[in-house]
């Protein structure tokens, strides 16, 4: 009982420090691991690329000690759009090679011990010093850098700590002939590879699988026709980790994660083949003698290199097997929208200018579509629906970088006094656009936090929240609205509407307190409706600076504040119109949600509609022709005619004028009369 517990201690100790050193190095290392692998593995030349991958991936999991956490690495690549997976599959192939280092410095305990200097290279001599000397470091010192290099060595001294509290358990075993017996039965292939699949799935970790074989080794029972059967296994088994690591990811990473189960299990295949008919034909005499740790360590390295050496040639292929298996495409989403920015297009900066519109444009789309979708899953959680969003926020993110570099290339000089302009407006909000973006993220994270947790908002709080997600849709639909169509004058409807959305969000806090107090809510709850309402509020500050950007460009006053200028007057009878209607619209309900009032809010709107939808079918024929200039001044004219603010029905006729009649603030009237009639029933309603 005593041996399977040191056993079990051993293998635990093992585990440990290789995960201790693996990290440290990775702590020690910095981002830079992440830039190399991000950055070099192109080139010009063709075949230097897949190579310099391969060499990439075979230092970094040297280092890091680890081929699943380097290919976790590469699939976060490939699914940003970093890496593609023809870039990407070579760095696998090489992983795979430098998760045998562990076995190679292991091998050290194979030196003899007639030599004071070798006897004092061996693990079980300096296990106890790194111990000392780490631990000392890292108690004493507090430089970050020094205590990752004393987690190094705390992390190789356990290693081989537990390397050595193995064997000791299995040093009786050596005279054993029942061991010997039972351990002879490994010699057949196939019952060898699944006890070498299982042993890794299982210890999730090859290089640790490696250290028990080379343990057992000692025993002198571990012959190469044992070793190698097992050893082909074990790279089988340490896809695992990456097979669990796939599950519920999108097909970009599951082809990363594909390409390290083909690489082993085809490598699996073809190895077993090769030296078994061999094996079974002509012979082996080298499979009936006893291998220690360099011999075991040897065969995990060849078995490695020979694939990834083989395959290294067919990096393409593999890439295509795995869109095949997997239904998907190597085409990154979005990459024909940013091969619009093209170089060539910079000697015409006009049309130029256009591209980035349209690209800014789409831009606006994904953002409004990962609003919805992330509001959506507080209702029902959906893992494609994240996978969606996670795609369309690469996408997003690489526009703004996209967009912002291309834009600095056009030749201002060389643009008209509107496309100068037009650029000035681009460069202002590209960064608003990709922070929106951000925000719908943080909610979709949000919402993923309640599912996990099994966080749900009270039947009133659920309401609350709904109907407040749904005044910032409505803003960010305005807001790109006005964006893509250069509107002015549903520019001018956000800031009312944010004020709205503001009031909405105290709204929000101060009820959920009532129901905490009255216990209708959990404090936990409370902290995703808090996050929430924030992001809501983070976007809504970033749909105004859109809106006053916008405005300035067709108002052509670049002096003009969003909130305190000539043009945004907010004690004007039209903006606190606006306040009122989206007050009633949106808040009314939230604090007085009484039916017999919402039905009659409802009539008296469809009324307004009815007549407003009229007097725009009376516009329409006039309407393509109006022009920016002449609005601006219609909108300036009657600013100076404005009702009385003593008269409600005057306030809400001017409310429903503003919502939804933008065709006929821009229409140019075909005659003054007909002008004057017109604004003559509107005062009379």
């Amino acid at each position: 009982m005593l041996n399977v517990l040191n056993l079990f201690g051993g293998i635990g100790l093992f585990l440990f420090g290789m995960n201790l050193m693996g990290s440290s190095l990775e702590k020690l290392a910095g981002s830079g691991l992440e830039k190399i692998l991000q950055t070099f593995t192109t080139s010009k030349r063709k075949g230097v690329g897949a190579i310099k991958g391969w060499g990439l991936g075979l230092g970094v999991t040297g280092i890091i000690q680890s081929s699943a956490a380097t290919t976790i690495m590469l699939i976060g690549f490939v699914n940003a759009g970093i890496m593609t997976l023809v870039q990407a599959i070579p760095v696998v192939f090489g992983a795979n090679v430098g998760s045998t280092v562990t076995a190679q410095i292991l091998r050290l305990g194979d030196l003899g011990s007639g030599n004071i200097f070798l006897q004092l290279l061996k693990p079980s001599s300096f296990a106890h010093m790194l111990l000392a000397i780490g631990a000392m470091i890292y108690l004493f010192t507090k430089k970050q850098r020094l205590k990752d290099v004393a987690g190094i060595m705390i992390g190789l001294g356990t290693l081989f700590y537990g390397m050595t509290l193995m064997e000791g358990v299995f040093a009786p075993l050596k005279d054993s002939k029942d061991f010997q017996k039972f351990f002879l039965s490994f010699s057949n292939p196939f019952i060898g590879i699944l006890t070498g699949l299982v042993l890794t799935a299982i210890i999730q970790s090859s290089s640790a699988s490696v250290g028990i074989l080379q343990a057992l080794s000692a025993t002198g029972s571990v012959t190469f026709g044992i070793a190698v059967p097992i050893i082909i296994g074990q790279n089988i088994g340490k896809c695992m980790t990456i097979i669990l690591g796939g599950i519920g990811a999108n097909k970009k990473a599951k082809r990363v994660a594909l390409s390290y189960l083909l690489f082993n299990v085809v490598g699996a295949i073809v190895i077993s083949i090769i030296v078994y008919v061999i094996y079974y034909t002509v012979g082996i005499p080298l499979f009936d003698k006893a291998a220690n740790r360099g011999d075991i360590a040897n065969i995990h390295l060849a078995f490695n290199l020979i694939i990834s050496l083989v395959l290294l040639p067919f990096t393409k292929q593999m890439a295509n097997i795995t869109g095949k298996i997997l239904k998907d495409s190597d085409e990154v989403p979005g990459n024909e929208e940013l091969a619009k920015l093209d170089d060539m297009l910079l000697k015409t900066p006009g049309i130029a200018l256009n591209q980035c519109k349209e690209v800014m444009s789409v831009m606006g789309e994904k953002i409004q579509e990962n609003y919805n979708l992330a509001v959506s899953l507080f209702k029902e959680y959906d893992k494609n629906a994240f996978n969606t969003l996670d795609e369309n926020e690469n996408f997003i993110d690489r526009c703004e970088t996209a967009l912002s570099n291309y834009i600095v290339k056009i030749e201002r000089k060389r643009l008209t006094i509107d496309n100068q302009s037009m650029l000035n407006a681009m460069l202002n909000t590209i960064a608003d656009y990709e922070r929106i973006g951000d925000y719908s993220m943080n909610i979709a994270y949000n919402a993923q936090e309640c599912n996990e947790n099994n966080i749900v908002f009270s039947p009133k709080g659920q309401k609350e929240v709904d109907t407040l997600t749904d005044a910032a849709a409505t803003m960010l639909s305005m807001t790109f609205n006005a964006a893509d169509n250069e509107n002015m004058s549903i520019a001018y409807k956000i800031h009312p509407l944010s004020e709205t959305i503001n009031k909405m969000k105290e709204i929000v806090e101060s009820h959920h307190v009532e129901r905490l107090q009255d216990g209708d809510c959990g404090v936990v709850g409370g902290v995703a409706l808090y996050d929430l309402v924030n992001c809501i509020q983070g976007i809504t500050l970033h749909a105004k600076s859109i809106s006053k950007h916008v405005i300035k460009r067709v108002s052509r006053d670049e002096r003009m504040d969003a909130l305190h200028g000539k043009n945004m007057d907010k004690s004007s009878e039209e903006y606190l119109a606006l306040v009122n209607y989206y007050d009633s619209r949106y808040i009314a309900p939230m604090i007085a949600p009484v039916p017999s009032e919402e039905t009659q809010t409802e009539v008296a709107y469809e009324a307004d509609k009815t007549e407003t939808d009229t007097a725009n079918e009376n516009a329409a024929g006039s309407h393509e022709k109006a022009k920016a200039d002449k609005a601006s001044k219609h909108d300036k004219n009657d600013g100076k005619k404005k009702p009385s603010g003593k008269n409600p029905e005057k306030k809400k006729d001017i409310a429903d004028k503003i919502e939804t009649s933008d065709s006929v603030e821009k229409a140019k009237q075909e005659d003054k009369n007909k002008k004057k009639t017109g604004k003559k029933k509107k005062s009379g309603k």
